[in-house]
């Protein structure tokens, strides 16, 4: 049995059924999605093959973005319809500035995956963190890396007004630090993998984890479009949790891997290296209340206080549970 037919679940098979309904009664024939290159994913396997279309009912329209402050951005004018492994601080800014999102499923976490990297001469690491003081770093402004580096930063006891901060997407930022432009570079995927091989990092994946700075990123999208469509989004979101559950099985990864590679604009051994740091959570899992059912808006609540004691933003909602929407995941069951 071809990968892409085993693909089609017992869920698939459901949102076929209903997400087609859907597209007809919104009379939609196209809608656009916004990914990242460079960020490896299972739904990309599907992503080629079609798969989404033919459950949903409709053309999809992929296009990839540099940073989820710009998902955030094209969501808000009406070009993006649903986000892909957007970063949580972007969707916690623009949420906090009054744009009415929602956050549909965990579509990875990844804490060894978004980090920033100080380069090899100054010879600065965790002890001596304070040298820092007085350098250039280059950060996406209001990413889950900006997130992560203002923690680190506060952890460390680097005084921000101590630093000059850049804001550069990572494709930008990885070529600062090659050439000495930047002292620090702040990102993930492709980009961080690239400024590694310039500098280090100051904490792991774990280190951060035990501070409480999570990495993850969401399906996010517009609240009237979810409104609007909720039967359209279920469709969406089962084929991915199918992709998922077939990449976690481990059993189909000769097959997906060089696609996903292609479509992630990568070679299939840093496709390896890089997806080989993320996690996938079942349905079961992003449901719970480690994720989505309790914890997601408690976290975005502080990802949002960092930020307004920063000065990133100016203010904070009282609370970001009405940001998510578990419905359309609810509806798929177990996978």
């Amino acid at each position: 049995m071809k990968l892409t037919t085993k693909l089609m679940g017992a869920a698939a098979a459901l949102a076929l059924v209903t997400g087609s309904q859907a597209a007809a009664e919104a009379h939609m024939s196209e809608i656009t999605v916004a990914y990242f290159l460079e960020w490896p994913m299972p739904f990309q396997y599907a992503k080629v093959e079609g798969m989404y279309e033919e459950a949903m009912g409709v053309d999809i329209n992929w296009v990839s973005f540099d940073t989820g402050t710009a998902m955030s951005a094209a969501m808000a004018s009406g070009d993006v319809q649903i986000a892909v492994s957007q970063g949580v601080p972007p969707f916690v800014v623009a949420a906090s500035a009054g744009q009415d999102l929602q956050i549909l499923d965990v579509a990875v976490s990844y804490a060894d995956n978004d980090n920033c990297v100080v380069r090899s001469d100054l010879e600065i690491d965790a002890e001596n963190a304070a040298d820092l003081a007085g350098k250039k770093v280059a950060v996406p402004l209001g990413t889950a890396a900006h997130y992560g580096f203002l923690r680190q930063m506060d952890h460390f006891g680097v005084d921000l007004a101590s630093l000059e901060i850049v804001d550069m997407a990572p494709p930008d930022g990885a070529a600062a630090i090659a050439q000495n432009s930047v002292e620090m570079f702040c990102g993930w995927g492709g980009s961080l993998r690239r400024a590694k091989e310039y500098g280090n990092v100051l904490l792991t994946g774990a280190e951060k984890e035990e501070l409480g700075i999570l990495v993850f990123d969401v399906t996010s999208a517009p609240a009237g479009f979810v409104a609007e469509n909720p039967d359209l989004v279920a469709a969406f979101l089962g084929v991915t949790a199918e992709a998922n559950a077939m990449w976690n099985s481990g059993e189909n990864t000769d097959v997906m891997l060089p696609v996903i590679a292609q479509d992630a604009g990568m070679d299939v051994d840093a496709t390896a290296e890089t997806i080989s740091t993320f996690v996938f959570p079942s349905v079961e899992d992003q449901l719970s209340d480690r994720w989505l059912g309790a914890a997601a808006p408690s976290f975005m609540k502080g990802v949002a206080d960092v930020f307004v004691e920063a000065g990133s933003i100016g203010s904070a909602l009282d609370s970001y549970a009405d940001n998510v929407n578990t419905g359309p995941l609810s509806s798929l069951g177990d996978m």
